[in-house]
């Protein structure tokens, strides 16, 4: 595997999370000369468990490798996030559960990705699905926001959102658009069924193209004149009227 298909990751509760639920993708960790690795809860542990190397380095070697952020003095090299082919996953759900998927139609914003994972792992979402195009790459900044549960949910790669769609469909999932303009409020919506929620472009929303391969739309009410909410709040919102209706 090259050195660009590698990654770097920052911050003690992702690199935690790596080391918990995907050691084997955690090639090496570097920190801050001055932090003892023994003062970070659990982190000691984990990478001795898992014989995954580590070196102290001054700061500006981290600075090198992720720029300035707030990197709590600890980095760690992951390979690649290696996404679930869709026809693999589809025959291992429990589609008798009623399971859901997020579908995202072109999150550019790495923070919002991250976001989304997050809602979606908390909730029990059982696969993220997105195109190839005008999405963000899993990278560091997404394993940041997400705090590290990136690792810990299907990531389904499609190249065709129209295509994904239609396989979707005939996996038995219905394709619901959140839609500003639907008439259909989330509140009084029914999830029986295995359902893909399909959230908008930051800016554009739902390209109109691939709304028309909707089966149903939902919308979320607002009140004082608030038009729409930011891409991840909308995810989180769903995600959690589907947990609470599901329990």
């Amino acid at each position: 595997m090259s050195k660009s298909d590698n990654i770097y990751i920052y911050g003690r509760n992702p690199i935690i999370e790596a080391l918990m639920n995907r050691p084997n993708a955690v090639e090496k960790v570097f920190i801050k000369s001055s932090i003892q690795l023994n003062s970070i809860e659990g982190l000691a542990d984990l990478i001795s468990k898992n014989s995954v190397p580590v070196s102290k380095v001054p700061q500006i070697k981290i600075q090198n490798l992720v720029g300035r952020v707030n990197d709590q003095g600890i980095v760690a090299l992951l390979s690649q996030i290696t996404y679930t082919n869709f026809f693999d996953w589809v025959t291992e759900v429990d589609l008798n559960s009623n399971p859901a998927v997020v579908f995202l139609d072109g999150i550019e914003d790495p923070y919002n990705f991250g976001a989304i994972l997050r809602s979606a792992v908390a909730a029990g979402i059982s696969a993220v699905i997105v195109p190839t195009q005008k999405q963000s790459p899993v990278n560091a900044t997404v394993f940041k926001t997400s705090s590290g549960t990136a690792g810990r949910i299907p990531i389904i790669r499609v190249h065709d959102t129209n295509q994904g769609l239609k396989d979707l469909a005939l996996a038995g999932f219905e394709i619901c658009a959140i839609d500003g303009n639907s008439t259909t409020n989330f509140w009084d919506a029914e999830f029986n069924k295995p359902i893909a929620f399909l959230i908008g472009n930051e800016g554009e929303g739902i390209d109109k193209k691939v709304l028309k391969k909707a089966s149903s739309t939902l919308r979320i009410p607002m009140v004082n004149n608030v038009e729409s909410l930011n891409a991840s709040v909308s995810a989180a919102l769903i995600c959690y009227e589907w947990a609470r209706k599901k329990t």
